[in-house]
């Protein structure tokens, strides 16, 4: 009898090393699964970014050319070889704004990519 006991619990030992191995797969498994999903959501975020900085790029152009096309039509421009006429001081500030708007989203956007990453490498430190 005491060879039936011996047998039995070195079976169970077994049979708990091979459950905790399995626990332990399945746990891996997981981790592997979260962090798959967490790449998932930061591509999907830096795609949506980056479609939202071209389309605030894209707007930013338009409105500058609607109104240069308004401002040559309100301001003719000067025989060549004058000074710079008001008309290209207009432009020119406008062209200037719209640069001061797109980096202004550009930075905006990053800012938010990066804290997106922070959060989700948080999230991860967490799990």
């Amino acid at each position: 009898m005491p060879e039936t006991t011996a047998q039995r619990s070195e079976a169970a030992r077994k049979g708990a090393a091979t459950h905790k191995a399995r626990e332990r797969e399945q746990e891996e498994h997981e981790r592997e699964r979260k962090r798959q999903e967490q790449i998932d959501r930061t591509s999907e975020l830096s795609d949506e970014v980056l479609k939202s900085l071209e389309s605030g790029s894209r707007v930013a152009i338009e409105a500058v050319r609607k109104f240069v096309d308004v401002v040559d039509e309100a301001l003719p421009a000067l025989p060549h070889g004058e000074r710079p006429s008001r008309r290209r001081e207009i432009v020119d500030a406008a062209m200037d704004m719209a640069d001061r708007l797109v980096k202004t989203q550009y930075e905006f956007l990053r800012s938010v990519v990066q804290d997106a990453g922070t959060a989700l490498s948080r999230e991860e430190d967490e799990n």
